[in-house]
């Protein structure tokens, strides 16, 4: 008996979530894509700090106070050019229409012009005037800033493209994230690499006077930038979209209401907002491994705890969301997060800032790591389900716009974030610049070192509770999302019956 077109689109319907559309191959090189944009992007705003800190105007006799002003206000204009550029960046992708889709040119076109930026950022000019290497440090620092938008951008919001089935979809989001967080401590591995070329064919004392004027910082920004381009592009030749996205045109203003009117979409974007403190342990991070460790080199032996952490935090959320929706799962490691970092500054303040303190320290970071595990992967797929929500209340699919306004708040956070860890750093922390130029890093005093301490735990620790707070009020859970997700599902299977024309899927 023949089976109607109805029956056909209903079967069609049902089965569409369980299709795997990905090769394996592409689930991997969609991670070495975002590898690749991290192992640049990840690596440019600590040391881009440090650079114009403490080498790119070494003793040019400009006034200590006045410039840290300057370096924390460089980063924060910077920050709100990234918001602004975040969304028009959202409007152009969601704008995009290619036979290789939507956000793929942008990713594969953007890694050369972001890597000879990203090598433009060390070329400091030989200045003593503080207004002109200001304007400098300005230009640079927000040109940068506004063309690794038009790549990591589009490249985060890939996977809400990567396939229709959204357990394939964040199955792909958690392997690339976790791949992704890999990727941001890839430079510290490099600038160690780098030193130990550099130490052995210098010898000790040449290389001292070169790390003293950041050589080793420029030589491994142009690893890194070449590493990018590379992942980039094998990422670029074996992924591709393959969620429809529809044509019609939209104008700045419908945009805008878009990313500020979506209530769920807001949520996830205003963690970043209410959460943005929490990323100032980032820029007192390689200043704890010069002071405590005894190498900028040694950042590596600080993060790498909380890095593996990471990774273990993501495999620990891929669990809990088996158990418990984004929601709960987003508040339960908010929670998890500030203790850890409580016990980590309540232990610090005990043992004593010293060498003693180096194995607990490191020790409780991987504990501390565990947190990022949360925030690397579950606002990602949070916003893959706003994007679905979206498509079901208007019918149009905006991955770009969906995650510009994640973005544009992200770089708003950013901007803040930028500009108060340069300023506890450099300013409220009482830091002493190098006038020598060939010593890297002059000596602290105590007071300095304990107020790092507490830009590195319990400053954060109040904004990893705050980041919580907005999520509390999001909904895109439970039979709202199975019934989104259903109502999809059967739209897509009609128009594919109608049109006899399917997204690819692989071979069970």
């Amino acid at each position: 008996m023949a089976r109607s077109k109805a029956a056909d689109t209903a079967e069609k319907s049902s089965s569409s979530t369980g299709k795997k559309y990905m090769k394996p191959s592409e689930i991997v090189t969609f991670g070495i894509g975002l590898f690749g944009v991290a192992l640049l992007t990840g690596w440019m705003p600590d040391y881009t700090t440090t650079f114009f800190a403490d080498f790119a105007f070494k003793g040019k006799g400009f006034d200590a106070a006045s410039f840290a002003n300057t370096v924390s206000l460089v980063f924060g204009v910077a920050g709100f050019v990234g918001a602004i550029c975040e969304l028009v960046i959202g409007i152009l992708v969601d704008r995009t229409k290619t036979r290789l889709g939507k956000v793929k040119p942008w990713i594969g076109f953007g890694a050369v012009p972001l890597a000879i930026v990203a090598l433009l950022v060390f070329v400091a000019p030989d200045t003593s005037s503080l207004t002109i290497a200001s304007v400098w440090m300005f230009i640079i620092y927000a040109l940068y800033t506004a063309v690794s938008c038009a790549v990591e951008s589009p490249a985060n919001c890939f996977g809400a493209l990567c396939s229709p089935n959204p357990s394939e979809r964040s199955d792909a989001i958690s392997i690339a994230s976790f791949l992704r967080s890999v990727g941001q401590s890839g430079g510290q591995v490099v600038i160690i690499v780098v030193g130990a070329l550099m130490k052995a064919l210098m010898g000790q004392q040449q290389f001292k006077n070169a790390e003293g004027q950041g050589i080793d910082l420029i030589i491994s920004t142009a690893v890194c930038a070449l590493g990018m381009v590379i992942f980039v592009m094998i990422f670029f030749a074996n992924n591709k979209e393959r969620v429809p996205y529809t044509s019609e045109k939209v104008s700045l203003a419908e945009s805008i209401k878009l990313v500020f009117t979506n209530k769920n979409l807001l949520m996830v974007s205003l963690t970043k907002l209410t959460g943005f403190g929490r990323g100032v342990y980032g820029t007192v991070s390689l200043y704890i491994a010069i002071y405590l460790l005894g190498s900028k080199g040694l950042k590596l032996a600080l993060m790498l705890p909380m890095g593996i952490g990471t990774a273990v935090g993501m495999l620990l959320v891929k669990q809990v969301l088996k158990k418990f929706s984004t929601k709960k799962t987003f508040i339960i490691f908010c929670l998890y997060g500030a203790s850890s970092l409580a016990i980590l500054f309540i232990v610090s303040k005990t043992v004593g800032f010293n060498s003693n303190l180096v194995v607990p320290f490191l020790i409780l970071n991987f504990f501390c790591g565990l947190q990022h595990g949360n925030t690397n992967v579950t606002p990602n797929i949070m916003i893959a389900d706003c994007v679905d929500e979206m498509e079901y209340k208007t019918g149009k699919r905006q991955e770009g716009l969906a995650y510009a306004g994640y973005g544009l708040f992200s770089k708003i956070a950013a901007a803040f974030t930028k500009y108060l860890g340069p300023f506890l750093v450099y300013t409220w922390s009482g830091y002493q610049f190098s006038t020598d130029p060939n010593v890297a890093y002059t000596v602290q005093d105590d007071a300095t070192l304990s107020k790092f301490l507490a830009i590195y735990t319990i400053i954060p620790a109040i904004f990893v509770i705050l980041q919580g707070v907005p999520i509390l009020f999001y909904d895109m859970v439970g039979e709202k999302k199975e019934r989104i997700t259903a109502a999809l599902a059967e739209k897509r299977a009609a128009q594919e019956a109608a049109s006899g024309d399917a997204p690819d899927a692989v071979a069970e």
